[in-house]
């Protein structure tokens, strides 16, 4: 099986609690997971657009957004079927709908996660 290469924003509170759990749930170790958030990783385009967007590599090729999503659920026997599914352009189609809608609550979700991490403190 081809790994899948996924590229996250360690700084971002969401994004390390999403990347743990997959990391859980990948028990094959068939996605390489790189935190892009340190600058100190090897990066395949601008580091900017990787941590505006999710970016996986599967077979090769460079997908952002919700089919990025996808490949990496693809690479999760768990969550293999969902990847499956998300194959379909109309399923496709509507969770990059979803994914954009969430992209614009993201900067006030990351401000909400990062006060309750401080007062944790």
């Amino acid at each position: 099986m081809t790994k899948v290469t996924v590229w996250f924003d360690g700084g971002c509170p969401l994004c390390r609690r999403e990347i743990a759990l997959m990391r859980r749930l990948d028990r094959r170790e068939a996605i390489d997971f790189v935190d892009v958030s340190s600058g100190e990783s090897a990066c395949p385009m601008d580091r900017d657009a990787l941590l505006a967007r999710f970016h996986a590599r599967e077979d090769g090729k460079m997908l952002s957004g919700a089919a990025a999503f996808a490949a990496m659920w693809r690479a999760i026997p768990l969550l293999r079927p969902l990847g499956l599914i998300a194959r379909n352009g109309l399923v496709l189609a509507a969770l990059e709908r979803l994914y954009r809608m969430f992209l614009k609550v993201r900067p006030g979700l990351q401000r909400a996660m990062f006060r309750r991490e401080a007062m944790a403190r």
